[in-house]
């Protein structure tokens, strides 16, 4: 297998690397830093955890490496355009960590803080500027940024920036850096949109293809709960409290909806930080180091926020409302499963949810697991089906769906309303209510996990507290 030390990296980056106790590079770092030392362009389509944020800094900064020189006042050698603060901040950390043998100075802009640390900072000029595309336009123009001796800009997570509306401050961003660029475009996924931004900002680039998002990673157990809407908080605080939850993120569909979920579990005695776009930086940055230090177990976000969330040790993914995209879904149960560790995801659906799960069975080309569930927490899949949440029109009939075919090493008992499904036959293979998959674990990997977060002794003796509310509602986008 290829080494880090053949990929032709100058000698500062390399000890970095090595001071990191890595040695071997992932796929998408094993093609496409070669490329990116040649000075070529290049479009990436990875998925968040393939190593693709190292495959552009690694060469990036060797470059910077092999041809020293000192910013002007205002300028940036090097721009790293992101979706998301976080995914800002983990980018920034990157740079800091593989160029820690080198005399760089870097630089975050984005939104959420006072902007006057970022102009003191960009006016002494810096070798790499991790910014979003927003703010880095409220710093263009007010002059306190100039973009016109930048010699390479990557666009990291283009499908999320245009889903999120940036494609005409990317626009403006790029027409003020030099057309004698270098610039690197990576996306989850290559829809005619991003190709079109390709084609208008890349010049014959090179095309790198790695772990497309209809293929979630092999070691992560999905399986999907058919829950009432008003069960599905009584079946969250049961699941985060059994023994093999470890460190969990819960998604929401909405920002007042991971609130409720907090408070929800805080009331169970689980403690849990939410992450979203009406947090301020400050808080988020607090959120996302107690989850990664343990302090906070459980983490519950949206979408938008979790983009950039590379936490190791996630031993559950929980989709509290189900995303009403599929390509979503891949990207959140990617959190968990992550340098070759084992992970568990679990997906609640309610009745106005399973046009979105059919879409996520399409996309990923198989059916996964249902777990049976108590008679009083059960969704009856004889009602008809509601729309889904933000959808102009329903999905369409209901009907009974046919369950999956059961994991064989799941355990315990069979439910009470295992003949709900309709027209499907029941599952093979055992269950136990309200429980979750089973199946081999690393053992080693989830103790130290568990040591690592200390969180076990928060969760004790909430048993039969959880089961005394039950009448609570669930209403995420109240």
């Amino acid at each position: 297998m290829t080494q880090f030390t053949e990929l032709g990296l100058a000698e500062p980056v390399l000890k970095a690397i090595a001071a990191e106790g890595y040695t071997k590079p992932t796929p998408i770092q094993e093609q496409a830093i070669p490329t990116l030392l040649e000075g070529r362009d290049l479009v990436g389509i990875a998925q968040t955890g393939t190593g693709k944020t190292a495959a552009f800094v690694l060469p990036l900064l060797s470059r910077m490496a092999s041809n020293p020189g000192r910013p002007v006042s205002k300028a940036a050698r090097i721009l790293i355009l992101a979706p998301t603060r976080e995914l800002a901040a983990q980018i920034a950390e990157s740079v800091r960590v593989y160029g820690s043998q080198m005399k760089l100075t870097t630089a975050i802009v984005v939104g959420g803080v006072k902007p006057g640390g970022q102009v003191r900072a960009l006016a002494r000029g810096v070798d790499v500027l991790v910014a979003t595309p927003g703010r880095l336009l409220d710093h263009m123009e007010t002059g306190a940024v100039n973009l016109s001796g930048t010699e390479a800009v990557v666009l990291d997570e283009a499908d999320q920036m245009m889903d999120m509306g940036f494609l005409p401050a990317i626009r403006k961003v790029m027409k003020a850096i030099p057309t004698r660029r270098q610039t690197l475009l990576f996306s989850a996924t290559m829809p005619k949109e991003i190709r079109s931004l390709a084609n208008d900002f890349l010049r014959d680039p090179a095309e790198v293809t790695v772990a497309t998002v209809s293929k979630p990673a092999e070691k992560i157990d999905q399986a999907v709960y058919m829950v009432k809407g008003t069960a599905k908080p009584r079946l969250l605080a049961e699941i985060l409290s059994e023994d093999d939850m470890d460190r969990a993120i819960v998604f929401t569909r909405t920002k007042h909806g991971a609130d409720k979920v907090v408070r929800y579990l805080a009331n169970e005695g689980l403690y849990a930080e939410a992450i979203h776009g009406n947090k301020s930086q400050n808080q988020r940055i607090r959120a996302l180091d107690n989850f990664k230090k343990g302090k906070a177990p459980i983490l519950v976000a949206t979408d938008i926020a979790a983009r950039g969330i590379d936490v190791d040790g996630v031993s559950h993914v929980v989709n509290m409302d189900m995303p009403n995209l599929p390509e979503s879904y891949v990207h959140r149960i990617g959190r968990t499963a992550r340098a070759g560790k084992s992970g568990i995801a679990l997906s609640f659906v309610g009745n106005d949810e399973r046009g979105y799960l059919r879409d996520i069975e399409k996309l990923i080309g198989r059916k996964i697991d249902r777990i049976e569930l108590a008679e009083d927490m059960a969704l009856d899949l004889s009602l008809p089906e509601e729309p889904g949440p933000h959808t102009k029109q329903s999905r369409g009939g209901g009907g009974g769906r046919g369950r999956g075919q059961g994991g064989g090493h799941r355990q315990g008992g069979q439910s009470q309303n295992r003949n709900r499904s309709g027209g499907g036959g029941g599952g093979k293979g055992p269950r136990k209510a309200g429980g979750k998959p089973g199946g081999s674990r690393d053992g080693g990997d989830r103790s130290a996990a568990r040591s690592e977060s200390g969180g076990g002794a928060s969760r004790q003796g909430g048993g039969q507290k959880r089961r005394s509310k039950s009448t609570k509602s669930w209403s995420p986008v109240s």
